[in-house]
């Protein structure tokens, strides 16, 4: 278990934080653009110290449809 400390992109704005995990996402209210993302990302000391977060159901989902599209274009599936 890690200790953090969470706060919204428009608190972090004017900060340099050590290291950033950003989540990308699509929260269960609101929406997330370019511009929060950017915030999150350039609040951080540079790339070393920066991770994101992503939709696990997604990339499932990105899979999958990839799957599909790879059989369509005639290549044998690797799974």
């Amino acid at each position: 278990m890690t200790a953090a400390y969470v706060f919204t992109d428009y608190r972090s704005q004017g900060q340099t934080i050590p290291y950033v995990l950003v989540d990308i996402a699509t929260p269960p209210t609101g929406g997330l653009n370019l511009f929060n993302l950017y915030i999150a990302l350039s609040q951080s000391s540079g790339c070393h110290c920066l991770e994101l977060l992503v939709e696990d159901d997604r990339l499932k989902e990105l899979d999958e449809r990839t799957k599909v599209w790879w059989t369509k274009m005639g290549k044998p599936s690797t799974t």
